[in-house]
């Protein structure tokens, strides 16, 4: 059965994917390539409900594979209730990655490379609030949690492939 990798923005799940033998398939990636422009400049341009949509579609697709892939998702994924849905009839798959707030902000602020729009668009308390409410849906759709705050993304990799 596919293995899906879920956390909050910044958390490390592409990064985590790079290091692991068994073939992943980035969503985010996999947008990118069907919209053919940045997540960012979509969002910008048609907002975050024409986004969903599309994000919907390309997990359904992935799922429905069941190729023994790693789906890597992206922070939002859990947003709309389909997927929740999707992703708890892939239940003892579902494997979330965990880190402090502090850490994830801090990496997301200091990360130049990738902008996420909603990052950008809060206060630091109200993206704290914002990620309180998401960590609610990605526990209760997780099967095994992995703290990332002290480990390798090499570490992390293991932990998933031994799982």
């Amino acid at each position: 059965m596919t293995k899906v990798l879920l956390g909050f923005m910044g958390v490390g799940k592409t990064t985590v994917s790079k290091h692991l033998s068994m073939h992943c398939k980035d969503m985010d990636a996999i947008i990118e390539a069907k919209i053919g422009m940045s997540i960012a400049a979509f969002f910008e341009q048609h907002g975050e409900i024409a986004f969903r949509t599309i994000e919907n579609q390309v997990l359904k697709d992935l799922l429905f594979a069941n190729d023994n892939s790693v789906i890597v998702t992206g922070g939002g994924v859990v947003v709309l209730q389909e997927n929740r849905q999707l992703l708890r009839k892939n239940h003892q798959h579902n494997i979330l990655l965990v880190a402090s707030f502090e850490t994830l902000y801090q990496r997301l602020k200091h990360d130049k490379k990738s902008q996420r729009p909603l990052f950008l668009k809060y206060s630091k308390e109200a993206f704290y609030e914002f990620y309180q409410q998401r960590m609610v849906f990605y526990e209760g759709l997780s099967d095994l949690v992995i703290r990332v705050d002290h480990r390798t993304p090499e570490e992390v990799a293991n932990i998933i492939e031994g799982y």
